[in-house]
């Protein structure tokens, strides 16, 4: 026995009318939605006028996004990246730019005062 039996065709056949009747009832007419806008509030009414094209504040935005944007790309990270190859791959001395001062043992003269560094305490007891 091949194919659908005859209850089995006509449920097959009112299954997709009823699908091709919902489809169709899913479709807005231009007069719907039927609820009434409710009137904006303060926030909304800001972000409504704040969104329009060509509005000062969007136009004023845009411009500092941008240049805040080819700051940061074009001027920042690659001066960053510059830096950072010079002070610890180009420079003569690693870690060129900050030195160490040399270390002062009891005993040693400071060269910029001509101070003398004190000898410890000594102390008797434990060691």
């Amino acid at each position: 026995m091949s194919g659908y039996t005859p209850d089995e065709k006509l449920r097959v056949e009112q299954i997709t009318t009823l699908r091709r009747k919902w489809l169709k009832d899913q479709e807005l007419s231009p007069r719907e939605p039927v609820i009434q806008a409710k009137p904006l509030g303060g926030v909304a009414k800001f972000w409504a006028g704040f969104l329009e094209p060509k509005s000062l504040w969007r136009l004023y935005t845009y411009k500092a996004y941008t240049g805040g944007v080819f700051t940061l790309t074009r001027l920042l990270i690659p001066a960053w990246i510059v830096h950072y190859c010079v002070k610890y791959h180009i420079a003569q001395r690693p870690y060129g730019i900050v030195e160490l001062k040399p270390k002062l043992f009891p005993g040693d003269t400071i060269l910029e005062t001509g101070e003398r560094v004190p000898d410890l305490p000594e102390t008797h007891g434990h060691h």
